[in-house]
């Protein structure tokens, strides 16, 4: 299952680095364009989700020599859940809900968009609770149990 894992997720990085080049190089069919930045922010995301994931099994396979298969299902399902964040920054930049900078310069790229996408990615759990928190601030929504329960702990010192 060790293999399988690795090549998933290597599978992974290679068909959303080929996404990424092929709208980059604008082969993206015409009637998808208006999603175009949308998508790219979700490929990019899953690269820092396949890269969160095979640091971890280097980390734990090599390094600390403990696989535990209890966490197989979590490799296959990280990347998704960070594909998924990648198209919520998308949303939530779009949305003008998080802000990459104060002010806006004349020519920019969407690369900013593509940055947090990737952190997005990489990091799904503090992704989660900053949205949660934009929710509460704008809209007076509660956390949930996930993140209040993870908030405790750090408070008695995790």
């Amino acid at each position: 299952m060790f293999f399988l894992i690795i090549v998933y997720l290597i599978l992974l990085c290679t068909i959303s680095g080929t996404a990424i080049a092929t709208m980059s190089l604008g082969l993206l069919p015409h009637q998808y364009e208006p999603i175009r930045i949308a998508l790219t922010c979700c490929f990019t995301a899953c690269i820092g989700g396949c890269l969160y994931c095979l640091r971890a099994v280097y980390l734990n396979k090599c390094v600390r020599k403990n696989w535990d298969s209890d966490w197989h299902t979590w490799y296959f399902l990280r990347p998704l859940a960070s594909f998924i964040c990648g198209g919520a920054s998308f949303l939530f930049l779009k949305a003008g809900l998080l802000v990459l900078e104060s002010n806006t310069k004349e020519g920019a790229t969407e690369i900013g968009f593509y940055a947090l996408a990737f952190v997005a990615g990489l990091n799904v759990d503090k992704f989660v609770a900053k949205i949660e928190g934009v929710a509460h601030a704008v809209w007076g929504i509660e956390k949930s149990r996930s993140a209040a329960s993870s908030a405790d702990e750090k408070k008695s010192g995790d």
